[in-house]
């Protein structure tokens, strides 16, 4: 099992009804889970305190998010980083600025985005910096309910101007899916996916190999989502109380 997080398990400080009760029903069951999450703008420490708080506790090695992905890619290529990410991120990349090589990292930065950042940004591109995209997401369910633009936007700017193509370590990427999986031990097609993003979530599970994607109208969703992207999900489900109930009922008749 794999389940995204904001507008899935919970929207901004609160949990989605039905969510937290649901994880408890998937553990009980005896599912292995992980959390694989897009956001850019929270440190892990931030997120697991905040589930914690909400009664689910998660391990260490129960959450994946692209800032602990970027920081195993610039380890192993020996990169330092550019950062162009919300502040509250920029913890997450402490201790990685000895190498003489460098890689332009860019996530959510928020209101930290303006003109100066995203050419200084440009201008290490053009120099030479590796592209690192932590997401392409078009946009998230904001604090106020409504969307906002999310990082692929920012991306798009930097990837027109520079005539770069991002590595992106991410959902969609099909290797985020499949880290998390191999730290399981599971193939994919054992493997379900329940996110609020018919395209990043959904669609690039499936890509991956994932035997079953399942699409929530709660967060981001809005009508008609099933029906804009490939592949399509495998179910559209009213929320993440609904997905369990599905995976449940499957897991049973296979």
């Amino acid at each position: 099992m794999l389940l995204d997080l904001l507008g899935v398990v919970y929207n901004g400080d609160t949990p989605i009804a039905g969510a937290i009760p649901a994880i408890e029903r998937l553990r009980r069951a005896g599912l292995p889970l992980r959390f694989v999450s897009n956001t850019t703008r929270s440190p892990r420490k931030a997120i697991t305190a905040q589930l914690a708080a909400f009664g689910v506790e998660v391990g260490e090695a129960e959450l994946l998010t692209p800032a602990r992905a970027a920081v195993e890619w610039l380890r192993r290529h020996g990169r330092a980083p550019h950062l162009l990410v919300h502040p509250d991120l920029e913890p997450e990349f402490s201790g990685l600025d000895g190498a003489n090589k460098r890689a332009v990292i860019i996530g959510d930065a928020g209101e930290a985005f303006d003109h100066a950042r995203l050419n200084r940004a440009f201008r290490e591109l053009v120099a030479g910096a590796d592209f690192v995209a932590l997401a392409t997401n078009r946009t998230f369910k904001d604090a106020d309910g409504l969307l906002s633009l999310d990082t692929g936007a920012f991306v798009a700017a930097l990837e027109f101007a520079s005539g770069r193509s991002p590595v992106v370590l991410g959902k969609p990427s099909p290797d985020f899916f499949l880290a998390a999986l191999a730290d399981m031990n599971c193939p994919a097609a054992d493997a379900v996916m329940v996110g609020d993003d018919a395209e990043s979530d959904v669609a690039g599970a499936l890509r991956a190999g994932l035997g079953a994607a399942l699409l929530v109208r709660t967060g981001k969703y809005r009508p008609g989502d099933e029906t804009r992207f490939n592949p399509a999900p495998t179910a559209l489900v009213d929320d993440l109380a609904a997905a369990a109930d599905w995976i449940l009922t499957n897991r049973a008749a296979t």
